[in-house]
């Protein structure tokens, strides 16, 4: 069994469209169809931005969706999965490859996100640190002992592996008590607020009737999602998930281990960069991994 990974924000990088923007008519209608959509020309940043440009989270999120998403429609024939799953934005990108989202309906739904978290964190400023070198529940117990304000696990992205999310002075209390516990590092993340916390509860309000609008059917194999690192091709479930992920933890550590468990025994990175690679191989060295390749004659 093959499982598909669809890769988070983070993974951008400068010139990311030019590879895929024309090389069929797909990608290229699809290219030209997310800058109608969005009403700005998201192509051009992703063939010609600078990392700042990328960085925008309005920017940022679209432009890795339509990439994997463009990337999927590229394999033709070659796009079989057993199962998939997405690293939180990932995951819209997993559910509209596989078949439960339109490409329209899954980039609006990216784009409502994108722009309530971007609110979310001008609300509530709030911070992530990766903490390197715990076991995570030695890090959720030390979540709890950083005083009064918000700090929770976040990502559990790999074994001795996760990041902490919440308001910023809470985070570093948090990683200073987990420095002196024995963490190998701590490291605050440049981002713009503390995703996947109960901070971003004025996202998931705002994003809640765009999810409930989408229409959603189920996808062609089981999508590990999120919030619960268990399978489902049941729209309704797919759909409580999606909006319980803004708040809730990204649980990719969990997700991997019950696909493995579930047979799978191969991955196949689909999006730019190989971060998601990299987290399958500190999980578990047996997995076969590879990243997916655009061909003209699919």
């Amino acid at each position: 069994m093959i499982a598909y990974l669809f890769p988070g924000q983070g993974a951008q990088f400068p010139g990311m469209g030019q590879s895929l923007s024309w090389r069929h008519a797909d990608t290229a209608r699809l290219f030209q169809q997310a800058d109608e959509i969005l009403g700005f020309p998201l192509t051009d940043v992703m063939c010609n931005g600078s990392a700042e440009d990328l960085r925008q989270t309005r920017v940022t999120q679209p432009a890795i969706f339509v990439y994997s998403v463009a990337l999927s429609r590229c394999m033709g024939d070659r796009f079989r999965p057993d199962a998939a799953a997405g690293h939180s934005l990932g995951e819209f990108s997993a559910l509209t490859a596989c078949g439960s989202l339109s490409f329209e309906d899954g980039l609006q739904l990216v784009a409502a996100r994108a722009s309530a978290m971007q609110s979310a964190c001008e609300m509530t400023p709030g911070g992530m640190a990766a903490i390197i070198g715990l076991a995570d529940e030695e890090v959720e117990r030390m979540c709890g002992m950083a005083g009064e304000g918000t700090v929770v696990a976040a990502n559990y992205n790999c074994p001795g592996q996760l990041v902490i999310s919440g308001d910023v002075a809470v985070v570093a209390q948090a990683c200073a008590i987990m420095k002196e516990a024995g963490a190998r590092m701590t490291m605050a993340l440049e981002v713009g607020g503390a995703f996947h916390s109960p901070l971003m509860a004025p996202a998931a309000t705002a994003l809640k009737s765009a999810v409930e609008r989408a229409r959603l059917t189920p996808p062609l194999c089981p999508i590990y999602q999120n919030v619960t690192a268990g399978k489902s091709q049941d729209p309704e479930v797919i759909r409580e998930n999606l909006l319980a992920q803004l708040t809730g933890a990204v649980r990719w550590t969990q997700s991997l281990q019950n696909m493995f468990a579930d047979g799978v025994t191969a991955c196949l990175e689909v999006g730019p960069g190989t971060v998601l690679s990299g987290l399958v191989k500190k999980t578990n060295r047996t997995i076969g991994v590879e990243s997916a390749v655009c061909s003209e004659n699919n």
